[in-house]
């Protein structure tokens, strides 16, 4: 048949930690949309982004895959469990943590 299409090179995590370095050097923002809230308010899908020439680009799955959390088909975002607190500065906090050992190293911002 031939070669499938989808390389499982890129289906690893760290393919999305390089990917994610490359693409948010320190000191860079994340922009985030939060796509769906749960009834309770415990849970939400949060989409990440990053923006370079007006041209917006999709990094929710890289960041679910590096940070263990759950990646959202439907919404294509990254699952965020709590409430209490600005749940996207907690992803971008944890992403951060992961990336650089420096919960401070990006920042967010919210589109």
């Amino acid at each position: 048949m031939g070669e499938p299409i989808i390389n499982s090179n890129f289906n690893t995590v760290d393919y999305s930690k390089e990917m994610l370095l490359k693409n948010f050097p320190k000191g860079s923002t994340v922009h985030l949309v939060v796509r769906q809230v749960s009834r309770s308010g415990m849970y939400r899908h949060i989409s990440v982004h990053g923006i370079k020439n007006n041209t917006v680009y999709h990094y929710s799955f890289h960041v679910a895959k590096v940070l263990e959390w759950t990646y959202k088909d439907k919404t294509n975002a990254v699952g965020v469990g709590g409430c209490g607190m600005d749940m996207g500065f907690h992803l971008v906090y944890t992403l951060a943590s992961v990336l650089y050992n420096d919960g401070y190293a990006l920042t967010h911002r919210y589109i």
